[in-house]
């Protein structure tokens, strides 16, 4: 794997405004930390000495009902419910919320966030491991903090100096290297109403490819193509990304195909706040993967560390006995199938450049320390109001060492409609890692040949 430069972003402001000092990497000494006091990939081994317990390697085994097929079935079975929080409790633990998760509370009768023990399983590959430890001594922010140096894969920041190098760490985590996945993605009516969008979706790392080729399309870190098959008046439209890891310098390149015109064109709208695919104006092109793409438009502050109850070890959600109408309900997905629990976050606040635009005027942002994924997002609009709440409901990939997410939602709490993207219950091969894929066939005349229905 070949030396890259990172994904352009505006630069840090506020108490942590990048200067020299943020720009250098960490220590000798502090990286010894690493696999130590801390986990490679750089949380906090320790437990709180309360509901937190100590990192001790993850979830590296799949239980023995596990039939390989993609379909992970829960490893704790036997958890229970230790205690839920609603209407009537929850200002005895908003100090482990964020204002967003107490808002949704506030707002729906029914709805809840059920607490269970909490279970340290994130786990990544020993090569990634590895490849995140040296990263500290190596990796740093060039001097316009558009950039990194020395950088090659892994997690580029282990140890965290600001705002920005969380997000990347987010934004470059490792996914598996190639996977191809079918997922649903639904906006329902606020009455509950809703009909599944299907996708065929293929993920591809740039140094994944089968005949990469270092020094050809140095500036790309990963190909995306995104195929509808449902329902019949979407089926056969594709989506095609390179995700470019400069996007100042050289935008993301994306394509169209459109089944009906029988057409290929260029999509710079794929980006920022432009509209979602088929998300019924429910998502913004960057609340894919509760953030994605080029941060340049925001500034950026590392507000600390504190201790959150997040969707984690969400297996439940996946179960192929369940139905689409089972998870879906009117405002929020049936929480009696969810599972939280505590853990320590990243607290990255981005707020609106003056001059740039977006339909969020500040998100904040709140990442899991154990995979830097970031597991809930708070987002406010032009007049400060709180508008959407995001979380992503995390699950680890016991049979390969990636942490994930289940499904993703995004609620609206002003509309009171929701989307949830990555449903599998009712989806044939979910998941398959792994998967072999050529640079051929993430090309715009490989398109044409993805959308015939």
């Amino acid at each position: 794997m070949r030396r890259l430069s990172l994904l352009s972003t505006g630069l840090l402001v506020g108490s942590l405004a990048i200067g020299n000092s943020a720009l250098a990497q960490v220590s000798a000494a502090e990286a010894a930390k690493l696999g130590d006091t801390l986990t490679p990939i750089g949380a906090e081994k320790a437990g709180n000495g309360d509901q937190i317990p100590e990192w001790t390697g993850g979830l590296t085994e799949a239980p023995a009902n596990y039939q390989g097929d993609g379909r992970y079935v829960d490893p704790f079975p036997q958890d229970q419910m230790l205690f839920k929080i609603d209407r009537s409790n929850v200002d005895q633990y908003a100090d482990n919320l964020t204002p967003g998760q107490i808002a949704t509370i506030k707002t729906y009768d029914d709805y809840f966030i059920p607490v269970f023990e909490t279970r340290r399983t994130a786990a990544y590959p020993e090569a990634v491991q590895q490849q995140t430890i040296e990263n500290a001594t190596t990796v740093g922010l060039v001097s316009s903090g558009n950039g990194l140096e020395n950088y090659s894969t892994a997690t580029p920041f282990p140890i965290p100096q600001n705002g920005l190098e969380v997000i990347f760490n987010h934004i470059t985590r490792y996914r598996g290297g190639s996977f191809t996945r079918n997922v649903a993605q639904v906006t329902p009516q606020p009455n509950g109403d809703f009909s599944p969008v299907r996708f065929t979706e293929f993920f591809t790392e740039r140094v994944a490819l089968a005949d990469f080729a270092p020094g050809e399309d140095d500036n790309v870190m990963f190909y995306f193509k995104q195929a509808i098959t449902a329902p019949s008046r979407l089926a056969g439209n594709v989506l095609l990304v390179h995700e470019t890891i400069n996007q100042v310098e050289e935008p993301r390149r994306a394509w169209l195909y459109n089944s009906g015109q029988r057409r290929v064109r260029r999509a710079p709208n794929v980006a920022y706040d432009g509209p979602g695919t088929a998300a019924d104006g429910q998502r913004t092109s960057d609340n894919l993967d509760l953030y994605n793409g080029a941060p340049d438009r925001y500034n950026w502050e590392l507000v600390g560390k504190k201790e959150l109850y997040i969707p984690y070890n969400s297996y439940r959600l996946t179960d192929a006995s369940l139905s689409y109408e089972d998870i879906i309900q009117p405002g929020h997905i049936d929480q009696n199938l969810a599972r939280y629990e505590l853990h320590r976050v990243w607290h990255v606040r981005a707020t609106l450049k003056d001059g740039e635009r977006h339909i969020y005027a500040q998100r904040d942002f709140y990442i899991d320390e154990d995979t830097w994924q970031i597991a809930v997002v708070d987002h406010y609009d032009g007049r400060g109001n709180l508008w959407r709440v995001a979380e992503a409901h995390a699950m680890q990939i016991y049979d390969a060492n990636i942490p994930a997410y289940a499904f993703e939602t995004l609620y609206d709490l002003l509309s009171g409609r929701y989307l949830v993207m990555g449903l599998t219950n009712e989806e044939a091969e979910p998941y398959s890692y792994g998967t072999e894929r050529r640079s051929n066939e993430y090309t715009p005349a490989a398109l044409r040949r993805a959308g015939v229905r």
